[in-house]
């Protein structure tokens, strides 16, 4: 075994560019692995994980606090099938005011629950800014994280409406999303609570029917009003299907490229270095090395460079996973706690890696086991001839340069090695095309939902906690605006929580008065129109599904008390999941008392050449009681997508042209001798370029007529299945994003892939001299 030891060691000393190539290819490939599993991993049950690691609660239920006592609701943990309990917490509701609801981190009516600290036997909140609470005033905010930045501030003040004033402390996350913030117990209890809240895990809890039985056995022996409400995770479970799983369809496709391209390009290297060394291993077996112990070399010796490559690549999978999964999840809620490289993904590389090499090494190694010393030295020196030859000939009876017609004929000689590389090449263009149709898919998308150019300024009544509002009424601000120059239109925009008779689904209702037409909406139609007359309303696509309803449908639309039949015109996009628009007239006029649920936004288009910043600050000079800002501009998803698909289409592009470059390498070691002579009778160093860049740019083109369609197709496949995990319809129009010019550009996808990875080595082999050349091994 020393004998196979020191061979082996000495090859990979003495074969530097073949042992640096095999380690680099299998650090690559090893961080390609690592990424693509972990997105895998992450994208498959993310609710599930963060459910998990917070413990959190199948049931949160609320009992009437004075129908029962807290002995009695402690005696329901004791039921059959409850094996975890938290509670009872005291629980009220906290009113807070138009203005300040508007923030969309704080409803207006806020669920305040009194706990101790951020953990209990269930519903681990993760705190993740800030502190707990911990006296009087002091309340902490059930809000996601969210990278760069987020939609409160620490110390920020939330007033109630029956005078109670509480300082944010802290920004805490609850997957079984159990109260809207958390306050003390002595907090809660001066709120004076009228209800008690309990959470619950049970052993079975797999469906709606577990859920109902298990509350069923909870509330036996408990008054008959005791329970007020439950809510089940299940329920929770589908809404933040909407969230990260939006972006499982497309990592898992990463990811199942990113593991096949890593397999083909491992494969490829180790294969072809075996190949390339079959002179080597005549030479053993002429020195007296049995045919199991050349094995053994062979084995060795690619093994020593492969796990270095595999520590190493392991090591830069975490750092590359890590940022791509903060970027997938970001606002998810498991930015810190839930998602990760799992450890098992690390030990799969590490086993897997190596293994692979292995095995890709063991094939051509137990071929040269069965070879006689003088077959395998003369295997070594150069491909048989052949097809190739053959190939080659009737190529230079072409006019083709004679550069160009030798390198076109060289993948003939390997047809192994070309179809593995060649398969590199289209799961290269495939990404690329794939990732290009997404990115665009999902940039219209956005430019649809932003409704770019609909208005430049929007015009609001000053909170009070910042100043003192405006004492204009509705009308007369519309005035005031029309009147301002550069005022082209002005669309008022009232908004208010809405319902629909029967539903118990609260939407965002927007009301506009005015041409709302002109506000871009007909960008985001899915099916019907848009208003054209009071008594019309139209639905998100995420909440139409929720009711159940269709274009056309006849509802009792229920807002500030007032009910009134409307007529379901379309559905749109949208960014809100739950979002109803009308016309301001559909449900005028309104009573007096229910104003106060409304809040009135101005938005105003301006004149062709205005300065926006010019006229919001003419608005506000004219009454300070006015805030004048820019529309929102900022919209992630498409940033996001954006941003995964560059990363991951570079790394595979990266790794696929190393694929290249091995060839490459390979090619040009066998025929060293081939190359010696061709430099012999004349060739140049540039035409030695030109034909091994020649052969790998051939497979490229190929590469990228096979890959293009298939990338069309799984875009066609995957955007939708995209669109339907984030409850969002998509039309057909955002899925037509393929144009000739387009698709011509991505046919040079695959040359590119091909000519970067066999440039270097093309170059480097035309440096050698011919003494070099036509040395033996």
């Amino acid at each position: 075994m020393s004998a196979v030891w020191r061979v082996a060691r000495a090859a990979v000393a003495r074969r530097r560019l073949q042992t640096i190539i095999i380690g680099f290819v299998v650090l690559l490939s090893t961080t390609t692995l690592v990424v693509a599993m972990a997105l895998m991993d992450a994208a498959s049950s993310p609710f599930d994980r963060i459910f998990s690691q917070q413990h959190g609660a199948h049931v949160t239920a609320t009992y009437d606090a004075a129908t029962t006592t807290a002995a009695q609701l402690r005696q329901t943990t004791t039921r059959p099938g409850v094996t975890a309990s938290a509670g009872p917490f005291d629980q009220a509701v906290v009113v807070v005011p138009p203005r300040q609801s508007n923030n969309p981190a704080l409803p207006g009516a806020l669920t305040v629950v009194g706990r101790s600290g951020p953990d209990s036997a269930v519903d681990h909140v993760n705190l993740w800014a800030g502190r707990w609470a911990t006296g009087p005033g002091e309340i902490v905010v059930n809000l996601r994280p969210y990278p760069g930045g987020h939609l409160m501030k620490k110390d920020q003040k939330v007033p109630g409406t029956k005078g109670e004033s509480f300082t944010v402390v802290g920004f805490a996350y609850s997957v079984s999303q159990t109260a809207g913030a958390w306050v003390t117990p002595e907090q809660a209890k001066a709120l004076h609570p009228t209800a008690s809240q309990m959470l619950y895990r049970f052993d079975d809890a797999d469906d709606s029917a577990a859920i109902d039985s298990d509350i069923a056995s909870v509330t036996a022996g408990l008054p008959q009003q005791a329970l007020v409400g439950t809510q089940s995770y299940l329920g929770i479970k589908q809404a933040a299907a909407a969230g990260p799983g939006t972006y499982v369809p497309f990592l898992l496709v990463f990811g199942i490229l990113g593991v096949a391209v890593a397999v083909l390009i491992v494969a490829n290297v180790i294969s072809g270095a075996v190949v390339s060394g079959l002179r080597h291993i005549g030479i053993l077996k002429s020195l007296g090395f049995t045919p199991w112990q050349v094995v053994a070399v062979y084995l060795l010796m690619m093994s020593l460079p492969a796990v270095i490559g595999c520590v190493l690549g392991i090591v830069g999978g975490q750092f590359a996973a890590e940022p791509l999964l903060d970027i997938a999840f970001q606002g998810s809620g498991m930015d810190n706690t839930g998602v990760g490289v799992s450890l098992w993904v690390d030990i799969v590389a590490l086993l897997g890696m190596p293994l692979l090499v292995l095995l890709a090494a063991l094939v051509p190694a137990l071929k040269a086991k069965r070879l006689s010393a003088s077959q395998a030295i003369s295997a070594g020196s150069a491909p048989k001839p052949g097809r190739a030859l053959t190939i080659q000939r009737r190529l230079a009876g072409t006019r083709l340069p004679r550069s160009v017609s030798l390198g076109l004929g060289l993948p003939f000689a390997r047809p192994g090695r070309t179809a593995l590389t060649l398969a590199a090449i289209v799961l290269g263009v495939m990404t690329t095309t794939f990732a290009s149709g997404l990115t665009d898919s999902i940039t219209q998308y956005g430019k649809a939902v932003l409704r770019e150019g609909a208005y430049q300024v929007e015009v609001s009544s000053v909170d009070p906690r910042e100043g003192t509002p405006t004492k204009l009424t509705g009308p007369e601000i519309e005035k005031l605006l029309r009147n301002r120059p550069g005022t082209q239109q002005v669309t008022v925009d009232a908004m208010a929580p809405v319902t629909l008779a029967g539903q118990r689904l609260v939407a965002f209702g927007d009301f506009y008065q005015g041409d709302s037409s002109t506000l871009g909406y007909e960008g985001e139609l899915v099916e019907g129109h848009w208003l054209s007359a009071p008594g019309e309303v139209v639905l998100s696509s995420g909440y139409l599904h929720k009711l159940g309803l269709s274009v056309g449908d006849h509802v009792t639309l229920d807002v500030a008390g007032k009910r009134v039949p409307v007529t379901v015109a379309g559905t749109v996009m949208g960014v809100l999941q739950d979002a109803l628009y009308s016309d301001l007239r559909t449900i005028e006029p309104l009573p007096e008392a229910d104003l106060s649920l409304f809040r009135f936004h101005y938005l105003v288009k301006l004149a062709e050449g205005s300065d926006a910043a010019a006229y919001m600050n003419d608005v506000q000079a004219a009454d300070p009681g006015l805030v004048a800002t820019g529309p929102s501009d900022s919209f992630a998803y498409p940033s996001i997508v954006s941003s995964l698909s560059s990363a991951l289409t570079v790394v595979l592009g990266i790794v696929a042209a190393l694929g290249v470059f091995n060839t490459v390498v390979l090619n040009a070691r066998e025929r060293r001798r081939d190359l010696g002579m061709l430099k012999s009778i004349g060739m140049t160093p540039r035409q030695v370029v030109v034909m091994m860049v020649t052969s790998m740019a051939a497979l490229g083109l190929i590469g990228g007529v096979i890959g293009i369609p298939l990338g069309i197709l799984a875009h066609r496949v995957i955007a939708p299945i995209t669109a339907n995990a984030a409850q969002i319809d998509f039309p057909d129009r955002l899925l037509a994003v393929w144009h000739v010019p387009g698709i011509a550009l991505l046919c040079l996808a695959g040359i590119v892939i091909a000519v970067l990875g066999a440039f270097l080595p093309a170059r480097a082999t035309a440096r050698v001299t011919i003494a070099e050349a036509l040395r033996n091994e």
